[in-house]
């Protein structure tokens, strides 16, 4: 049952209440390392959580005690940069201040079964089938380091099975999802603790939301030679290859291309957008998954599910990396109205060519028969088309030496190109035009945004295991993110 919810505005009083009974030692903390986490806190409003997780808490039996406490304890937790749950238990029961910040009197402070029962209720999968999952046996190589070597600098791992983008594209534009998520839960609540209020406040447009996806790597501590689970050691049997266990069965071998080496763990893929006006760095979307999975099928997913979680927040433009530069990626941008901004992948240069015998560089110009750039003349909306004419009745070059045998008329050759001669060339916005790099820069943002998560609130260092709880944390981190954008908006807002 769910019927123990402290509501916001109880949480606030208590809050003002308490400040004036607290110790002086407490109180200087309270204005210094502290005030941050107190502004975060007190600025969130969990209300609209507990409506949303109420179809997931039994209507019978003994109340869950003390749900948006926990909430807020592991929130402060990663605010402070804590990376053991054991350890952060220990501090609220034996440090009232703490015990005060998340809202608990002393003596009620949340138990350490508390705060993993609470991880556990919010992944969508069944409790009986995670453990025989965890206890399930593999064999002795069965997570082995490939023997490929090192990657070409630069180099991403390539995707398992050849068309797997073309196959997610088609799966989605059926009208089909991915239902059984088993975070799903959690996105859904980073979206009414998060974007919900970021919207409301201005932090995103509600019309014209620029996003950038991309992916990066999270290696774990645990060992891929897996868990002993036999006798041999007591045997005398110390290189066996009996089946072993392994305490994060989820996680898989992939190629950090930044470092240049192999690494066991996972991957997480975000879309995230940026506040020019207030200079702030928004995650809108997390996922994880495996660590050999490619970025542009990864990509495709978190368009699909952005849609489905935040319906009435379309994506107008959407910057990627050259690992999503593949066709299906942009009928799916052509379909869903998203102006893709993607980098061309250098692999694919040999594709730039337009029908009718005229050459494109690498920014999507066509080029002349004498090697120049053609001048983009706008759209023409009415054909859907774009219209280029002759640099030189443009006034770009003073002579041509093609000019008669190109076109002798004093208006000079012109050339049309539409997105469907081809949507990797020709995009909505062109290629090397202000407009186009002024949207792609934004990019960085999500690099920035997976320096914050893995970084700044630690994630990476975190004493964990498993992609369920790595994905709770990786939740927290994003809401955290957003929270300080609103103290920055609000500060910002105080001093104009």
């Amino acid at each position: 049952m769910l019927n123990s919810w402290i509501s916001h505005d109880s949480y606030c009083s208590f809050i003002s209440q308490g400040i004036s009974s607290l110790p002086p030692s407490d109180l200087l903390r309270l204005s210094g390392s502290f005030s941050d986490s107190l502004d975060k806190l007190t600025s969130l409003n969990l209300d609209p959580i507990r409506d949303h997780l109420i179809p997931y808490y039994s209507n019978t039996g003994r109340p869950a005690l003390y749900q948006p406490q926990i909430l807020k304890s592991f929130l402060l937790m990663v605010d402070s940069k804590e990376v053991s749950i054991k350890n952060w238990v220990r501090k609220l029961h034996s440090d009232s201040l703490l015990a005060f910040l998340i809202g608990c009197a002393p003596g009620s402070v949340p138990s350490l079964t508390s705060h993993y029962d609470f991880i556990d209720r919010l992944w969508m999968r069944d409790k009986e089938i995670q453990k025989r999952e965890r206890l399930k046996k593999h064999k002795y190589n069965f997570f082995k380091k490939p023997k490929k070597g090192k990657l070409k600098k630069g180099e991403k791992l390539p995707p398992k099975s050849t068309g797997s983008v073309k196959k997610m594209v088609d799966f989605f534009l059926s009208g089909r999802s991915l239902d059984k998520r088993f975070d799903k839960l959690l996105q859904e609540i980073f979206v009414l603790a998060a974007i919900v209020p970021s919207l409301e406040l201005g932090l995103l447009p509600h019309n014209s939301l620029t996003a950038s996806g991309d992916g990066t790597c999270l290696p774990v501590p645990s060992s891929h030679y897996g868990i002993k689970d036999c006798n041999c050691h007591d045997n005398g049997i110390w290189a066996c290859k009996c089946d072993r266990r392994y305490s994060d069965p989820d996680a898989r071998w992939g190629w950090d291309s930044s470092k240049e080496q192999w690494f066991y763990g996972h991957s997480i893929y975000l879309l995230s957008s940026y506040d020019k006006d207030y200079h702030v760095d928004l995650p809108l979307y997390f996922r994880f998954v495996g660590a050999n999975r490619h970025d542009s099928v990864s990509g495709v997913v978190a368009l699909a599910e952005f849609r489905e979680l935040c319906p009435d927040l379309p994506i107008k433009n959407i910057a990627l990396d050259s690992a999503h530069d593949n066709y299906p990626t942009y009928h799916l941008c052509s379909e869903w109205k998203i102006n893709p901004f993607i980098d061309l992948n250098p692999k694919n240069n040999g594709n730039l060519t337009y029908p009718g015998a005229v050459t494109v560089n690498e920014k999507g110009k066509p080029v002349c028969m004498e090697g120049h750039p053609m001048v983009n003349w706008g759209l023409c909306s009415g054909r859907n088309r774009r219209k280029w004419r002759c640099p030189l009745a443009c006034g770009k070059i003073e002579e041509c030496s093609c000019r008669q045998e190109c076109s002798p008329s004093e208006y000079g050759r012109v050339i049309y190109t539409k997105p469907s001669d081809d949507p990797r060339i020709f995009t909505p916005v062109p290629r090397g035009t202000k407009a186009f790099r002024d949207i792609f820069k934004t990019r960085t943002c999500s690099e920035r945004v997976n320096n914050r998560v893995l970084n700044d609130y630690n994630v990476e260092h975190m004493h964990l295991r498993g992609k369920k709880r790595y994905s709770f944390f990786t939740m927290i981190a994003c809401i955290l993110i957003h929270l300080d954008a609103r103290l920055k908006k609000q500060k910002m807002d105080l001093a104009a």
